[in-house]
Formats: structure tokens, C-alpha cells, sequence
């Protein structure tokens, strides 16, 4: 693998400096030295602890400056296990908030140790780790179908993982989680944040804990908490050594590790909060700010990371390089990522030297690259604006495809036609192409549905409105548009009618986010209808609200056997997974060629594509062998709840169809009568069926 210094070596100036090189403790035969940049400052000093008494300072040295900003020292004191702060002083004036009292966390600290509330102490890790030859999966995009899930919550409540490893490192790792995740069919397992973090001061008085995790404290530490009991007591080098243990064995199964990183903001929050670490050594420096000092807060959680300064940029730069190297993750998905992409005049420009040097940086080639791409700051919604080897996540196919079979259903019922036609619906189906470019193609989509931000699948199509009053917030809190339909009743209810047609539309959303161009998000416990109760913003829950239910109702195993069906289709067949849009007349590598026709096999017309009243449509994929044999598919999409009959279209070159899949089946029956191109066949009310075109 790539070292960080000689992955530098022929990059520009600014973020990549040389005198940002090494930055944090390097050991060395005589001990380490450390290296800590403040622009600022007047003075620094190393503060080193007892091994056992975080409060008993045993010895205070200063740090020299040595140019560029960086303060140093090469001290036999700091020692793998060595827990130690460093003070900061400096002016005082706009901007500056130093302290010479405070005992700072060093942000590149690869350990922490917590003595209390806010009482953080540095710990130096050697970081050694037998990684036995294991490879990374190197999953390619058009075949990565990405999980999302948090550490604790999966393994919290599951009968096959060991009490000892319930919610932990380990426990994710266990073979009983490792069947899961292959059985089901994904490939990616991307985990809400793992980085050290902080719950903050107004949940801990109601009694709640940031349990998502969204309050980095440390940009390289591994949560402690997430570690074994064992791991915990033993200490930050047993805590990083089992997070490694975990990527190696999922690794092992052939399983990526993308992990869901904080970078826009800190557990700091806005002026008046903890001075922990980046505040007390240049808050000028590392925050966005007015002249006045007051900060500029684009994230809604009270400061936002200024990586319009070389600084801050590489100290990002250089976290998600030890993440992807000495850790070995396979990737990253950057919450608020606009943030991260806003210049000097908090404007944001996808050339941003910081974003570039993620795409361009040799010691994150292969590494996959996901934004989330948007914060609340103006201008703050960009998606489709990231440049080439981001992908991005998809608000728009998320908010169409829920309109399609949720709100636009709830619509027609009280108003006898839905409020659009299905062409919208078929752009996101196809790859979203009205969003990303050619260039990009559909692979810069990741398609969702739900995600850990709003309402699980089950709570789309049983609640129409929030239920957060548990958060403490009066249910002020949480998005109010969630374009959810409860079928008829909110919430539990034992109509049957209403039950089975909740069921339906969860195969409808699976269905949809797994036969779409682009790269599928699934969220954790989708698969088996979880619940959270109505509740689209618990994050603020470490209970059974959250964590993952194992014991399953009979419908629920058939949910879960849909999607492991429709995961095997999607492997089964290229057509569904582009890696390129098709041009008219053009041959291009490993795209589909795409054709659509309406419910009585003719080419759809510019009408019917716009038509509320006509939201029917066959979808006709076929691919362009690159890697793979040719394959060619028919998706019929049904979008109202009037039955209708559907004549199959005639196609050059196809002579049957071969069934695959219905959304109209309680479970999934695999194979049935094969038709032929004029056949008519009965489609339920708001369904979708699948069939390979031969």
C-alpha cells in the first residue's frame, strides 16, 4: 500500500504542503515526536499523564515552533500507551478563543481515554495488525449494492451473536451477521459513524443519547464504546485492534466496509460549548466565521469545518487516508458533504482543492467516494454537482419513487387521478440522467428509498405524519414532508386490507430501488419491515426503538425473501446495473439500450408520458456486452389501483418472456408460464412484474 508521505510527494502546494507532512505522534526509536499545527498560537505545550489517574499531570514540556505553523517536540515520554493533552495559548480578539488552562485532545490522536464529560486525554497507538494477506473486496460499482447500518444496532438484539459481542466491533464481525448479509445478497456494509464522538449536553438532561453517532469528537479514533468490554479495559490499542479484526473478517467474507464520516462539523458545537481540541489551538483557523468571530454554521449543528484553510483541508485528508490504508475501509460517505466544497467566501465549487485531492489522492485510488450533497448553508443543495469519481446520494430518486407509489396513490384515491404521469418516475428508473451526466453515467447515483435519516420502509406505508414526541422536542423535530401513505389507518392495525397493502408497497419501493440504474441502498432492517413507531428522527434512541428486531413475523420472512430474491436478479442480469448511459446511435460499453412502451405494446407518446390518468408503462432494458453475455429484461410498472390488462410489445429479436418476479406475490415464486410478445396479461392494482426478454 501507498505511504501517506510518498502519496504527496508530486501533488501541488496548499493542502499538501510539506510542512503539514507527519502531523500527530510519529514513533521512533527514542521515543515519538509530535507534531501539531496552530497558525496562531504563542506557545504549546505537551502535557503527559499517569498510566492509571488521567488528573495527575506528570510532566509539562513545550512544543518549538519549527515554520509553516507547526509546533514540535521529540520527547522519550510518549510511548505506545502514553496518554497525554497539550495546552495552547495565543492573542486573545475575534476569532481566537485560547485558553493556556485547557488540556486539548491532539486531533490526529489515533486513542483517546475519557476521564468524564468533556475530561478527554490523548493516548499514543502503535497501531500494529496481522492483516494475513487478506485483500480488499474491490467490489466494482455496477455490482455493489451498499447496506446501511449502525455498529451497535445490528447486533444488539441477535440471538446468534454472543451476549459478550452484542452491539460491538466483534459481534458485526460474527458469523451469525456475516450469514445475514451474504444470504440477503448486499455487498457494502456501510456503517453510521464510528469516528470517537460526543453526546451533547441538552440530550444527556432528558435522559437521551446521540446514538447515530453525528458529534465527531476525533477524526481518527475508533468509538470506544462500539469496542468489547475486554477491548474497552485493555484499552485505545485493543479498541483499534478489534475494529481492524472486524474489517479483516468481513473482509474475509468478501464483504466491503464503507464508513459514514462527520467532517463538516465537531462535537464543539457553536461558541460557548466544550473547547476540547480544534477551538483551543486555532478557532480562527479551523471554524468558518464572520469578522466578529460569530461562526458561520452551514450543518445546523453549531460550527462548520473551514476547509477553505490548508490546515483543516489535509487534517480531513489525512484522516481518510489512515482510515483507507492502516485500517483498510473500502470507502467513505460523507455526511453534508457541500461543506466540505465551500471556498474562502463559503461559496461551493465542486473544484474545491480538498475535494479534488480526495478524487486525485494515489493513497485513495480504488477507494469508493460518496457524498451526501447537501448542507443548509445557500446554495447548500447540490445534487447532481459533484464532480467525476463521486457518487452521490440521490434525493431526487428517493423523493420520485415514493411520490410514485405512496403520495401520488393517496392522491388519486381522494381525487380519482394521481397529480402526474409515470415520466418522471421512469427517468429515475433509468439512471437519473436529467441529474448526472453522460460522463458520470448512472453509477453516480446511489438509489434510496429510506435511509437511517426519516421513516424506515414499514413506517413509510403505515404513518402520514411524524411521531418524535419521544425525542423531547414537542415533534418539532424531523422532516414534515416524508411523502409516506399510511393505506387507511396510522399506524398498527388489524384491517387486513390495509396490512396487505403496506406489504405491497414495501415490495413496490424494494422492488423499484433493486431493478433501478445506479448503485442501491438498503436500509438495515428494511428487509424485514422493521418499525421505529412513526419516529423519522431517532437518533437520539439506543433502545429497542433502534436496534435491529431478529424474531419475525411470518410476513416478514417473506419481505426478506423478495429482497434476496430481487438482489439475485440484479447479479443475474447486467442489463439492470449500466455503468454508462446509452446515446442514440451510438454503441456504448456496458450500457442499456433502453425502449419503452405503454400497456398495449406501443411505443410510449409524448402524452402517456405525461398523463396522470395513464401510469403504465413497459420498460424495456437491453445491455451492451462488455465483461458480460448479452441480456435483455421487461419491467411492467402499474401505478394506480385499478387492475389492468397489459399486451406484451413485440421487440426485434425476442420471442418469450420468462417471468422473474412480481411485486403482486406474498412470496416470491420464482419461475412460472413463460408469455410471448402480443400476449395479454392481467396486472394487479399498483404492481410491478419482471421478466427476461429471449
Amino acid at each position: 500500500m501507498p505511504s501517506l508521505e510518498s502519496a504527496a510527494i508530486a501533488l501541488p502546494a496548499g493542502l499538501h504542503s510539506a510542512d503539514l507532512d507527519r502531523l500527530g505522534v510519529t514513533l521512533g526509536p527514542d521515543g515519538a515526536t509530535l507534531r501539531v499545527w496552530s497558525g496562531a498560537a504563542d506557545a504549546m505545550e505537551l502535557v503527559v499523564f499517569d498510566d492509571t489517574d488521567l488528573d495527575w499531570a506528570i510532566e509539562s514540556v513545550p512544543l518549538a515552533p519549527v515554520g509553516g505553523g507547526v509546533w514540535e517536540i521529540t520527547s522519550s515520554l510518549l510511548r505506545p500507551g502514553t496518554r497525554y493533552a497539550i495546552r495552547v495559548d495565543g492573542p486573545h480578539g475575534p476569532g481566537n478563543t485560547f485558553n493556556r488552562g485547557t488540556l486539548l485532545v491532539e486531533p490526529y490522536s489515533r486513542g483517546l481515554a475519557r476521564g468524564g464529560y468533556d475530561d478527554w486525554r490523548s493516548v499514543v497507538v502503535e497501531g500494529a495488525f496481522d492483516w494475513g494477506g487478506v485483500p480488499k473486496p474491490a467490489v466494482p460499482m455496477d455490482r455493489t449494492v451498499l447496506y446501511e447500518g449502525h455498529v451497535k444496532g445490528l447486533s444488539k438484539r441477535h440471538p446468534g451473536v454472543p451476549p459478550a459481542l452484542h452491539g460491538t466491533y466483534a459481534g458485526l464481525a460474527h458469523p451469525a451477521m456475516v450469514d445475514h448479509f451474504l444470504s440477503l445478497g448486499v455487498t457494502s456494509i456501510e456503517l453510521l459513524p464510528v469516528h470517537a464522538f460526543a453526546t451533547e449536553p441538552r440530550l444527556l438532561q432528558h435522559g437521551l443519547a446521540n446514538y447515530w453517532g453525528y458529534n465527531t469528537l476525533n477524526f481518527f479514533t475508533p468509538h470506544a464504546a462500539y469496542a468489547t468490554e475486554q477491548a474497552r479495559r485493555e484499552g485505545p490499542e485493543a479498541v483499534l485492534r478489534e475494529f481492524k479484526g472486524m474489517v479483516r473478517l468481513l473482509h474475509e467474507a468478501g464483504l466491503e466496509v464503507i464508513l459514514d464520516v462527520v467532517y463538516n462539523h465537531t462535537a464543539e458545537e457553536g461558541l460557548g460549548g466544550p473547547r476540547s481540541s480544534l477551538r483551543g489551538i486555532d478557532n480562527g483557523a479551523y471554524y468558518r466565521q464572520q469578522d466578529d468571530g460569530a461562526y458561520i454554521d452551514v450543518t445546523g449543528c453549531g460550527n462548520a469545518v473551514n476547509t477553505s484553510t490548508d490546515a483543516a483541508a489535509r487534517l480531513i485528508l489525512d484522516s481518510l487516508r489512515y482510515w483507507a490504508n492502516d485500517v483498510q475501509v473500502d470507502g467513505f460517505r460523507f455526511d453534508l458533504a457541500v461543506t466540505l466544497g465551500r471556498d474562502a467566501a463559503h461559496h461551493f465549487t465542486p473544484e474545491h482543492p480538498l475535494l479534488r485531492a480526495i478524487i486525485d489522492d494515489p493513497a485513495l485510488a480504488g477507494v469508493k467516494k460518496i457524498s451526501e450533497p447537501w448542507d443548509v448553508g445557500m446554495g447548500g443543495w447540490q445534487t447532481g454537482s459533484f464532480g467525476a469519481g463521486w457518487s452521490e446520494w440521490n434525493d431526487r430518486y428517493r423523493d420520485r419513487v415514493r411520490n410514485f407509489w405512496l403520495s401520488d396513490v393517496d392522491y388519486a384515491r381522494r381525487a380519482s387521478t394521481a397529480p402526474v404521469g409515470i415520466g418522471g418516475f421512469a427517468t429515475r428508473l433509468a439512471g437519473s440522467s436529467n441529474t448526472f451526466s453522460a460522463e458520470r453515467g448512472p453509477l453516480a447515483s446511489i438509489n434510496f428509498v429510506t435511509a437511517h435519516d426519516g421513516f424506515t420502509l414499514r413506517d413509510l406505508v403505515s404513518y402520514d405524519v411524524k411521531h418524535n414526541l419521544g425525542n423531547g422536542e414537542q415533534n418539532r423535530d424531523g422532516a414534515d414532508t416524508n411523502r409516506s401513505f399510511n393505506h387507511g389507518a396510522e399506524g398498527p392495525t388489524d384491517d387486513e386490507g390495509i396490512l396487505a397493502s403496506r406489504r405491497k408497497a414495501m415490495r413496490n419501493l424494494i422492488g423499484t430501488l433493486l431493478l433501478s440504474a445506479g448503485v442501491p441502498m438498503i436500509t438495515a432492517g428494511d428487509e424485514f419491515g422493521r418499525t421505529q413507531r412513526g419516529n423519522n428522527n431517532a437518533y437520539c434512541h439506543d433502545s429497542p426503538l433502534t436496534w435491529l428486531p431478529w424474531e419475525h413475523a411470518p410476513w416478514q420472512h417473506d419481505l426478506f425473501a423478495h429482497v434476496q430474491h430481487l438482489l439475485r436478479l440484479r447479479r443475474e442480469n447486467p442489463a439492470l446495473r449500466p455503468v454508462r448511459f446509452a446515446r442514440l446511435d451510438e454503441h456504448i460499453p456496458s450500457a442499456s439500450v433502453m425502449e419503452w412502451y405503454d400497456e398495449h405494446g406501443e411505443t410510449m407518446s409524448i402524452e402517456r408520458w405525461t398523463n396522470p390518468s395513464h401510469r403504465t408503462l413497459q420498460y424495456v432494458a437491453a445491455s451492451t456486452p462488455e465483461f458480460e453475455a448479452f441480456n435483455r429484461i421487461l419491467l411492467i410498472v402499474h401505478g394506480t389501483e385499478r387492475p389492468i390488462d397489459v399486451t406484451l410489445p413485440t421487440i426485434d429479436g425476442v420471442t418469450r418472456f420468462v417471468p422473474l418476479w412480481s411485486s403482486a406475490d406474498e412470496r416470491p415464486h420464482g419461475t412460472g408460464d413463460e408469455a410471448s410478445p402480443g400476449d395479454v396479461l392481467a396486472i394487479p392494482a399498483t404492481s410491478m412484474r419482471l421478466f427476461r426478454a429471449e
